[in-house]
């Protein structure tokens, strides 16, 4: 019996890739970035002059544009402007705007530095807790009759909201310092924080009349209605503060996302201290937004998902780039809200949740592979 020879096919092994190919490809990945990043910013540019001259008095881009600028404009570049079409810009529609721009871009990157530090898809300032917190100091400022006080009746209601949402902030921290600021110790906290601080806002709404039980309801569902200037300068200004200590920790979250606590200590990133400075970043700019706005829980898990899908997971892009996607998902939001169902307005909480909801569906089957990786 002769035995069998088995011949093995040899395939040629593939040549390395070389340096000038390398430096191609990265070229072409940043230019392809900086194009998406372009189109999107002027979509945004564009949608921004849509809602603020979209109403009861519409007005075309090109007077909305100068009614914006009319402070530095002279008075014949406003002749076929009258002062109350300005101010209805100025006054009205432009400080809802800008709050939708912070409260997109706020949220949005802290849902992106918070799936970062934490290595889980599903976390955001919501499922932290932040929100729903926000919501239970409002909800026992509207029962004590705070908001109804002439003058400093919102600005009671806002800071109960921010001081139940720090709260929040701290028994999370503080539960996940324990072990040693443990990822998982913060993911699991956050969500029993929820689930409490949701029960609580239920019992109040329970034990409400039923006036205050329609303002409690009302706050809940997130909105941008009566947004003001001095509103829009407190939440700016802590999202402005909080903006560049996220970004100057992107490539410890890039460690983060890469390969965990292990990784990121190998390359130098002190662990504990900057997951405890991410996450006092995120929660202080989303408990300042959220203040103000009401609950919006929707952006700051799906737009991270969008941006990440769509420029890539690299965090010194990713975090202005998923800036950019929540303010155009807000902002189109109240957009349509405020022009679907006319003269009723629809909270943007609740339109972000139907127009952000197909989109995320639709890049999740989409782009399956890149999801599954």
């Amino acid at each position: 019996m002769t035995p069998t020879a088995t011949t093995a096919t040899w395939q040629p092994e593939a040549p390395p890739v070389g340096r000038s190919e390398l430096i191609a490809a990265m070229t072409r990945q940043r230019l392809r970035q900086a194009l998406l990043g372009a189109a999107v910013l002027l979509l945004l540019v564009a949608v921004v002059l849509l809602s603020a001259g979209l109403g009861v008095q519409a007005l075309s881009p090109g007077q909305t544009l100068r009614a914006i600028l009319a402070p530095w404009l002279p008075a014949a570049a406003l002749a076929d402007l009258s002062d109350t079409q300005i101010a209805v810009v100025q006054d009205l529609r432009l400080p809802r705007t800008v709050m939708g721009l912070i409260c997109g871009a706020g949220l949005a990157m802290a849902g992106v530095a918070m799936q970062g530090i934490t290595r889980n898809p599903l976390v955001s300032p919501y499922t932290l807790g932040i929100s729903p917190a926000a919501a239970l100091g409002a909800s026992l400022a509207i029962l004590l009759g705070w908001h109804a006080l002439p003058g400093s009746g919102l600005y009671l209601t806002v800071a109960m909201a921010f001081a139940c949402a720090a709260l929040c902030a701290v028994i999370v921290l503080g539960l996940a310092s324990l072990r040693g600021v443990n990822a998982m110790v913060l993911i699991l906290g956050g969500v029993a924080l929820t689930y409490l601080f949701s029960a609580m806002t239920a019992t109040v709404q329970f034990v409400a009349s039923e006036q205050q039980l329609a303002s409690i309801v009302h706050w809940t569902f997130g909105s941008l209605n009566g947004r003001r200037w001095d509103e829009v300068f407190i939440a700016g200004g802590v999202w402005l503060l909080c903006a560049p200590l996220l970004l100057a920790h992107a490539g410890a979250l890039n460690a983060f996302a890469a390969g965990g606590d292990d990784v990121a200590a190998s390359l130098g990133f002190a662990v504990q201290r900057t997951r405890v400075l991410v996450s006092l970043a995120a929660v202080l700019s989303s408990a300042a937004i959220v203040s103000f706005t009401g609950v919006i829980g929707f952006v700051g898990l799906v737009a991270p998902h969008i941006a990440r899908l769509a420029i890539g997971g690299d965090h010194r892009v990713l975090l202005p780039f998923a800036a950019v996607v929540g303010a155009l998902l807000v902002v189109s939001a109240d957009l349509v809200g405020r022009l679907a169902f006319a003269p009723v307005m629809v909270p943007v909480g609740i339109v972000v949740a139907y127009l952000g909801v197909p989109l995320f569906i639709h890049l999740l089957l989409t782009r399956r592979q890149e999801m599954s990786a």
